[in-house]
């Protein structure tokens, strides 16, 4: 499941509503240096979250380790996807 929030706030909470189902949920956003309390948060909910490369740096090297980028995410359909 995909979710997408330009910039997330506490919006990106709306995703683990919206998605009550979903086991592992992610979360596609421009927002540059979400706090590391609530990116703590979003992992502890199994939401990852998907970002293009160019803003990882803008986030600390702990939450860079866990940051997925875009092409990632398509990967990882793509191999969903041929899996099924």
């Amino acid at each position: 499941m995909l979710g997408v929030k330009s910039t997330c706030k506490d919006r990106w909470r709306q995703v683990l509503a919206e998605a009550d189902r979903i086991d592992h949920k992610h979360l596609l956003t421009l927002e540059t240096s979400i706090s590391r309390h609530q990116t703590d948060e979003m992992q502890a909910k199994n939401l990852q979250l998907v970002l293009p490369r160019g803003l990882h740096g803008t986030y600390t090297p702990e939450q860079q380790t866990w940051l997925m980028d875009v092409a990632s995410f398509t990967a990882l359909v793509r191999e969903r996807q041929d899996a099924a």
